[in-house]
């Protein structure tokens, strides 16, 4: 018996402490375990809940469900914003989602392109299948505009006459756009301009003049195109800043090795003519000597005219009447017979066409050509040591300055036909330099989500932390307090120290006290488990002397 309540039954702390508990405190204990570890694990998932990015937005109804259906193939995850305008993926994801829906063709769009070539039927008729052309060919110039980044939305509407044999009878196409474009977006007049032409170059015999751009209020953008030539395009300012600068690199590159490379400030104005003209004159010279003048043409003609003598005499009444008597006697009557003789004419005439001197000239004016030019040069003042070694500013000279002005005349090819100033100027700089302020560091880029980054994963780790040290820790604590002692702990001292004033037994359960400490202690951590492991080893090398302590310790009770 006394064997039976020596021998007690050893167990964990944990178990102990336990058994220890009521049932309502076991119930709590459990309660409060699983609130621990469903916080833990909601922590993680929300520490690793991916962030959402827009994949596409503004989708139509049909193109939104094909890719749903894309993305449930793939395994993506997804959400739809307030009102379905948009679908979200994981940030991580979107441009590999790109990528994947591009393959399959998503989003297809409103816009019917030359695929609708791809699906004839047999047996198609010449006119449906010109009108499945012309609904092609308009899908793909909407999609073509869409691609501007200003253009959310387009509808191309084309108008193709039938061809006719007749010339009266044929009739230009013609075409009509409407634009939707983005929130806050507009288009220049380059912009709409380059629009027009890429409609009219892509439908055959079709003039820039024949489209008709509109946008979706209805304003008439094509009219922007009027006068156009008024207007500087993107290409022709361009040209002009670049004249502008090339001759501002000029100046300076010949000026900063006479004042230094910080000491000179050059601006240039440049009137540029972008007019294009031609001219076409037709100019005579003046009439040349015969013999260097080139002959065209040359015409000669001859006649002779050989006839008998006719009837002589005066002509008239006085002819018919008979001859009066001479009243000189005749002379010489050869005479007569020579004058009745036969007579003869001769007719010469000669025509020569020389070559005219004429000259016809085209010219076609350069664009661009350079009207007026106006250039402002300053010059820093001369910095100067004196004896003491000190700086100083000195102004320039005249001559310098006469030097300077020289050579930024040659520089720019001054001109003063064309009207050209100049006007260069000695004035001393400010060392006064504008210092920006430092960005703070919350306003830099990046750091905003750095900052919610670190205070998702802190929170965790502040409720980690909060839970170890206000929930777990404190528990523990109460499961497992500081081991009381035994009571045959205390009658085995209490034997051991009555039994050093003792008869001859007493020495024996001294020694075997003795030898159980040595042999079954641990001196150096001495703790409950080890009394408990002792005391039963003694129990069972000698049960005698374990009995007489017993017995001591009742009586002594007692």
């Amino acid at each position: 018996m006394a064997d039976t309540d020596i021998t007690t039954r050893s167990g964990s702390p944990l178990t102990q402490a336990l058994d220890r508990l009521s049932g309502s405190q076991k119930i709590g204990l459990m309660v409060a375990i699983a609130a621990i570890i469903a916080i833990v694990i909601g922590s993680v998932m929300w520490g690793q809940t991916p962030d959402y990015r827009v994949l596409y937005s503004n989708l139509s109804d049909r193109d939104g469900g094909a890719i749903i259906e894309s993305l449930q193939q793939m395994n993506v995850p997804y959400k739809f914003t307030e009102g379905g305008g948009a679908v979200l993926v994981p940030a991580n994801l979107v441009h590999e989602t790109r990528l994947k829906l591009a393959s399959q063709g998503l989003p297809k769009g409103g816009n019917v392109g030359f695929e609708l070539m791809e699906n004839q039927k047999f047996g198609t008729s010449q006119f449906l299948e010109q009108v499945n052309y012309q609904r092609a060919l308009e899908g793909e110039l909407a999609r073509s505009v869409q691609t501007l980044a200003s253009v959310q939305s387009a509808r191309v509407h084309l108008a193709i006459p039938k061809p006719s044999v007749f010339v009266k009878d044929q009739q230009k196409p013609s075409a009509s756009v409407i634009l939707s474009l983005n929130a806050g977006r507009t288009l220049d007049a380059g912009q709409v301009s380059a629009i027009v032409h890429l409609i009219s170059s892509s439908v055959p015999e079709m003039s820039a003049k024949s489209v008709t751009l509109v946008d979706q209020n209805g304003t008439l953008l094509s009219a922007m195109r009027e006068g156009g030539t008024e207007v500087l395009d993107a290409s022709q300012l361009k040209y002009l800043r670049q004249i502008e600068q090339d001759y501002v690199k000029r100046i300076q590159d010949i000026i900063i090795p006479l004042v230094g490379a910080n000491n000179v400030r050059a601006q240039v104005t440049a009137d540029l003519d972008f007019s294009q003209s031609e001219q076409t004159a037709e100019s005579y010279g003046p009439n040349q000597p015969p013999n260097q003048a080139a002959v065209r043409s040359q015409q000669s003609t001859e006649s002779v005219n050989n006839g008998a003598g006719g009837p002589a005499g005066v002509p008239g009444a006085l002819s018919n009447q008979p001859p009066v008597p001479a009243t000189a006697p005749i002379v010489n009557p050869a005479s007569s017979v020579t004058s009745s003789a036969a007579t003869s004419s001769t007719h010469k005439e000669a025509t020569t066409n020389f070559e005219v001197d004429r000259t016809i000239r085209h010219t076609k004016l350069p664009v661009g050509s350079i009207k007026r030019m106006s250039v402002a040069v300053v010059v820093n003042h001369r910095t100067v040591l004196d004896k003491k070694g000190t700086p100083s500013s000195k102004p320039l000279s005249d001559e310098e300055k006469a030097q300077i002005t020289a050579l930024v005349k040659e520089a720019m090819g001054y001109d003063e036909k064309r009207g050209d100033s100049l006007e260069v100027i000695n004035s001393a700089f400010t060392d006064d330099k504008e210092v920006l302020p430092d960005v703070p560091l919350w306003k830099q880029p990046g750091m905003v989500d750095l900052a919610k980054e670190l205070l998702k994963y802190g929170l965790i780790a502040g409720v980690m932390l909060a839970l170890i040290f206000m929930v777990i820790r404190p528990a523990f604590k109460n499961l497992a307090p500081p081991p009381p002692q035994e009571p045959g702990e205390e009658s085995g001292e209490s034997a051991a120290e009555g039994a050093t004033h003792q008869s001859g037994h007493d020495d024996a359960i001294a020694g075997a006290g003795a030898d159980a400490a040595s042999g079954g202690l641990n001196r150096s951590a001495p703790s409950y488990e080890n009394h408990v492991q002792a005391v039963k080893q003694l129990a069972q090398q000698d049960p005698k002397i374990v009995a007489t302590v017993v017995k001591e310790w009742v009586n002594g009770n007692e």
